[in-house]
């Protein structure tokens, strides 16, 4: 029978690349507020910049089974048993996006099929009744299309980490293959067929269930169905033979079931097929930076990188770190001067000279200030510990206020209210300790700070629990160290 099979072209997802914003440090004598405030510096976004792994290698063995075809190794009425073959791949991969990227892969295997292994005797009458034996060892190379589902399908953005990925694929390719039958006479090569002529196209769909071992290894059990688009690829012979003329088949298909690893190759932390884009949708872009890369993103750029483009921005010199309204503007929630970014009193007045805090009327007739005041605005990455760029101005300002105070100060870490008490715990520790020793570092003596980590029992945003009831911007809000009088 002629081979007449037409394999559907695979649809490219367009690149998508992730943005990132740094903040650099800003340098000021006066105290930043509403009307005076620094302006942070912007270098255009380059490869430099690029946060994950986009390569990787794959190798993985199995049983493949032909199941679309005269002779098959499925049991099926005609005999008694299951034949299983062997296969191995190898490929080298590469991430296009999170949720597309392409493997160039090499397949090598036997299939076994009929009514008997090739290995044993066949039966004396073998070749009268056409009970026979068949093997075919191939090789093939193809290009597949590999969609990540897990992160094509995300559409909440659940911030929790994840190990599980559930992968498609599809390909076209070459393969060369010689398939051998066995009677009673003895075994014989039946077909072989050349690799990279236009006879020798082949194409295979499947799926696969990654799961994350480590930052460097993942193990995958895949499944694939592989349509030959050849009817002489189970060792029945040509079109015309005994065996070929019991169905009207135009092609002996299998599956391959196989179990692998995939080393990602490359000298960041994350692959990018495990990156889940919406970790930073809602909230800057700045989680992608790590060597104060910035892009430009409007047409007359951002000046001050608040995510206003400066041709409608009415504040081009906003605090780094600092929110905005749609104008651009530093947002004063209590209208006294001090950007909420400084001001340690955000819902009470205060004047400039106090961090926007009031003051209050000692018994002696002086000026004496509020214990209760804290800093805020010191937030975190989910999962992370690490002091962002865009924190750099509120520390060192809080370094200023600290050294030229009289008092003590407790570092208060806390989380989100994602995963477990311990956990969060633990991480909240971590956070308020690297905070105090970026302020010891700075110049604050370590016996005026004590680093506390609360964990998730310090929201500033209660409503929050569990975090999918808010907003990202609400839940990173609550991933913050912040400062207050002991």
């Amino acid at each position: 029978m002629k081979c007449n099979l037409t394999f559907l072209a695979i649809a490219v997802a367009i690149p998508m690349y992730g943005f990132g914003q740094d903040s650099t440090k800003v340098v000021n004598n006066q105290y930043p507020n509403t009307f005076s405030s620094g302006s942070a510096n912007v270098s255009p976004f380059n490869s430099s910049a690029k946060r994950f792994n986009d390569w990787s290698i794959s190798v993985g063995a199995g049983v493949p089974l032909m199941q679309t075809a005269d002779l098959t190794s499925i049991k099926s009425k005609n005999r008694g048993g299951n034949l299983f073959g062997y296969s191995a791949y190898v490929s080298v991969d590469k991430a296009i996006t999170h949720a597309f990227g392409l493997k160039l892969q090499y397949d090598r295997g036997e299939t076994r099929q009929g009514w008997f292994d090739t290995k044993d005797a066949a039966p004396a009458n073998a070749r009268a009744t056409g009970q026979v034996g068949a093997r075919t060892q191939y090789d093939a190379i193809s290009i597949l299309g590999d969609i990540n589902f897990s992160n094509l399908l995300r559409r909440v953005d659940n911030h929790s980490p994840f190990r599980w990925a559930f992968h498609g694929y599809a390909g076209v390719g070459t393969i060369a293959y010689r398939a051998y039958q066995k009677d009673e006479i003895g075994q014989r090569l039946m077909t072989e067929k050349k690799p990279f002529k236009l006879n020798s196209l082949f194409g295979q769909v499947g799926a696969g269930l990654k799961y994350k071992v480590s930052n460097r290894v993942d193990i995958e059990g895949r499944v694939m169905y592989v349509v030959t688009g050849d009817d002489g690829f189970d060792g029945g012979g040509n079109k015309n033979s005994v065996i070929n003329q019991r169905t009207t088949g135009t092609s002996d298909n299998f599956f391959n079931t196989t179990l692998g690893l995939t080393f990602n190759l490359g000298k960041h932390e994350s692959h990018l097929m495990w990156h889940d884009p919406l970790q930073e949708m809602y909230y800057r872009m700045d989680v992608l930076a790590e060597k104060n890369q910035d892009i430009t993103v409007c047409k007359k750029g951002d000046l001050d990188n608040d995510g206003v483009c400066d041709d409608w921005d009415r504040q081009l010199d906003t605090p780094a770190g600092a929110r905005v309204d749609g104008a651009g503007v530093a947002l004063d929630t209590d209208l006294d001067g001090v950007i909420d970014l400084y001001d340690k009193c955000v819902t009470v007045p205060g004047p400039v000279e106090n961090q926007g805090c009031p003051t209050a009327t000692a018994s002696n007739g002086g000026m004496v200030e509020e214990q209760s005041r804290t800093l805020e605005g010191i937030e975190f990455d989910l999962n992370s510990d690490r002091i962002l760029p865009s924190n750099t101005p509120i520390l060192n300002n809080a370094v200023s206020y600290i050294n030229s105070s009289t008092g003590d100060y407790r570092v208060v870490g806390t989380t989100d209210t994602r995963g477990t008490a311990a956990y969060n715990k633990n991480l909240s520790e971590r956070r308020a300790g690297n905070v105090k020793n970026y302020l010891v570092k700075n110049g604050v003596q370590s016996g005026k700070l004590e680093a506390v980590g609360k964990g998730k029992e310090d929201l500033k945003y209660p409503e929050c629990d569990p975090a999918s009831k808010c907003p990202e911007w609400k839940n990173k809000a609550n991933r913050r160290v912040y400062f207050e009088a002991k």
